[in-house]
């Protein structure tokens, strides 16, 4: 058999497994919202009958699911019982949504864009942009769900706490602004933390800004929480200790400008904190499946969402960090330093002198 044919049939496999993760996306979802992962978590060898007992769903469908499951390595079966198994060690992936390994709701980002695909087919020809609040509802309350978990473990514990001075500034009192704020999710884990400071957090998109105001109140954070619609060049200047940039700041229009002025809004011996998708500083350095993710989501929305807007610059969601600390620069600041990294991003502080 020739090579080319070796290499064809390879790359054709590849191809298999893509289409059919892209099709197990779906039930890995379904699998999410009719809660039968939380069902397995913990509950040891289950049939498809006493799973769909446990979660009052149909059976015949349940057991296919199962076996969809199974054929991707998602949970284990025993031929010789029947029965089928979620290992504990796939809880933090499938069923637990605190944990920061809880992927699922990238599905549901996933899910938007194909509802997208038209919109976003356009703009490849014409080079136009897709502002943020014109894609479908799932990319906003999917992308809450995705970072959330990340915020909830590791941005005090681990971010804030690897910033030179940050963490005692706002556990005496501080004023701290996070832009972009979405749905509030990192606004609410600082005010929750860090009671005696206050946190405003500033969108231009209506709905997100109002979600974030629903957000605070269920988590009982409006003491020291606020949240107006506000882009990233408009809000004021009202001498914050710190400001944050949550996985933002690649999608503005004009980066260099929002970080200009919030070298203008921090206060003396303020600091900035940049959180971004993580990313090699050149694509032979982002051959991986993270980086994957991150070009596919940057091409779909992260892009089109900068040249929606003003100057469009389009750093995408895998600028880097070597080009991040150029957009710093340009606009002021003067020490920019990595404090800390996940498998998912990396983490800037900034400051003006």
């Amino acid at each position: 058999m020739k090579m080319e044919t070796l290499a064809t049939e390879a790359f054709a496999g590849q191809v298999v497994s893509d289409v059919s993760a892209t099709l197990s996306g779906v039930m890995t979802n379904i699998g999410h919202k009719l809660g039968l992962y939380r069902a397995m978590a913990g509950a040891g060898a289950l049939s498809s009958t006493a799973l769909a007992s446990k979660c009052d769903l149909a059976e015949r469908y349940v057991r296919e699911w199962l076996n969809n499951q199974v054929a991707g390595g998602y949970l284990v079966y025993d031929k010789d019982t029947g029965t089928y198994t979620l290992p504990d060690a796939y809880i933090p992936v499938l069923a637990d949504p605190e944990s920061p390994f809880f992927l699922v709701p990238a599905l549901e980002v996933a899910s938007s864009l194909w509802l997208d695909e038209d919109r976003i087919t356009d703009v490849f020809r014409t080079g136009e942009g897709i502002a943020w609040s014109d894609h479908h509802h799932g990319l906003f309350c999917g992308s809450e769900s995705l970072f959330r978990p990340g915020y909830k473990t590791f941005l005090v514990s681990n971010w804030i706490s690897a910033m030179e001075g940050v963490a005692e500034k706002l556990t005496a009192g501080a004023k701290v602004a996070d832009v972009g704020c979405g749905h509030g999710a990192s606004t609410i884990v600082m005010a929750k933390a860090f009671p005696a400071s206050t946190f405003v957090g500033f969108d231009n998109h209506a709905a997100s800004i109002k979600t974030a105001q629903d957000r605070a109140v269920d988590a009982d954070a409006t003491m020291n929480t606020r949240f107006e619609l506000m882009d990233a060049k408009s809000y004021p200047a009202e001498g914050f200790d710190l400001i944050c940039f949550m996985d933002c700041l690649h999608d503005m229009g004009d980066p260099v400008g929002a970080a200009r002025h919030a070298a203008k809004a921090l206060k003396p011996g303020g600091s900035l904190m940049l959180v971004e998708p993580a990313a090699g500083n050149a694509v032979e350095e982002n051959i991986n499946p993270v980086s994957r993710l991150y070009y596919a989501a940057s091409t779909a929305v992260c892009t089109p969402c900068s040249l929606s807007q003003e100057v469009g610059l389009a750093l995408g969601a895998q600028a880097g960090e070597r080009r991040l600390s150029e957009v710093l620069a340009e606009a002021g600041f003067a020490q920019i330093r990595r404090v800390a990294e996940t498998p998912f991003n990396i983490v800037l502080e900034a400051k003006l002198g």
